[in-house]
């Protein structure tokens, strides 16, 4: 019977920018923000934005469940190029965010990353805009 098991893989801290209200749709309210500035810190990866491209698209459900879509570049310490992606759900009245991210690289000090499947629990301060999520890689073992 496979177990799954969470490995700690690194802190993200995040700036969210201004965000952009485009209105009720029919997926529900759609949010977008701007993220100037963003760092991942572990003893294995240590990077920042590699360009202005980060953002969320979130939608806003009926329910008030916060639905997330992000992406971003990140490029490391000692100048690899990373991509990000992560969809997720987000308690909106507490800031508390599941994720589940993914990752693309085709450097060679880097390419553990594109088996990995990892899972994040966040915590957005929506005063501050900061948001901090604790990254754990899924480990499966028969």
């Amino acid at each position: 019977m496979p177990a799954a098991e969470l490995v700690h893989m690194c802190t993200i801290n995040a700036q969210l920018g201004p965000m952009i209200e485009v209105g009720n749709g029919p997926k529900g309210t759609r949010i977008v923000a701007n993220v100037p500035s963003l760092s991942v810190t572990s003893e294995r990866l240590n990077a920042q934005l590699a360009t202005d491209d980060a953002a969320d698209w979130l939608t806003i459900a009926n329910d008030g469940t916060g639905l997330l879509d992000v992406r971003f570049t990140l490029e490391t310490d000692d100048g690899a190029f990373i991509y990000v992606e992560y969809q997720g759900r987000a308690n909106m009245a507490e800031g508390l965010i599941a994720t589940a991210p993914t990752f693309q690289t085709g450097d060679e000090r880097y390419l553990w990353l594109n088996s990995v499947q990892a899972v994040a629990a966040g915590h957005l301060n929506g005063d501050t805009g900061k948001l901090v999520y604790e990254v754990y890689e899924v480990k499966v073992t028969a």
